[in-house]
């Protein structure tokens, strides 16, 4: 399914993939880095959200819109759309040209704003990406997991990497009885919850 990645999603992601590249070997603060996912990462994402139950796509934290890219192939492939949240205005400017010159508008709404002012609106989840600031995390899943599909998907970046701040998030996904939990060593670590 994603091996004939049309020519224009490809070659936004190359040039996000290059300029990411780029700024970490800068060293640019984290808050001026586009800190987006890996590539694998980003085919995983793709994978799960082709496989997810029918309901609405989240993604919390858009960045530039590589993750965004990977999560509307599996979207397009079910026939269903993405919504995405971006505080950053700068990042809002950026996703949305990532958006349209990869020819995606058809399937991904960008919400400019804190999506923890969004999230209780929403209803049958089927899939959510959460990589936000770091804070945000446990914030973000108690709203979102009341609102996951059975078989809906939270699945959320960076809990390897970040493992001091974000092990509260871990443990309490873990415990949760509503979902079963794991944490997968893929790239930076993904925390990946599945309502039952």
């Amino acid at each position: 399914m994603f091996h004939a990645i049309p020519f224009e999603i490809q070659a936004r992601m190359r040039e996000l993939e290059a300029r990411d590249a780029q700024e970490r070997a800068l060293g640019l603060p984290t808050a001026q880095r586009l800190r987006q996912v890996a590539p694998d990462t980003g085919r995983f994402l793709a994978l799960m959200a082709a496989a997810a139950p029918p309901g609405r796509y989240v993604e919390i934290g858009t960045s530039g819109g590589y993750s965004t890219l990977w999560i509307a192939l599996g979207a397009r492939s079910q026939g269903r759309n993405v919504l995405t949240y971006e505080i950053d205005p700068q990042k809002v400017r950026l996703a949305r040209e990532t958006f349209r010159r990869a020819q995606v508008e058809d399937v991904v709404t960008l919400i400019e704003g804190d999506a923890l002012a969004h999230l209780p609106a929403l209803e049958q989840i089927a899939f959510c990406f959460l990589d936000a600031e770091k804070d945000l995390y446990v914030p973000c899943y108690d709203l979102v997991v009341p609102r996951l599909r059975p078989g809906g998907w939270l699945i959320a970046d960076n809990v390897i990497s970040h493992r001091e701040v974000l092990q509260p998030l871990v443990e309490r996904a873990l415990a949760d009885p509503r979902v079963d939990a794991l944490v997968l060593p893929l790239d930076r670590g993904l925390l990946l919850c599945r309502r039952g």
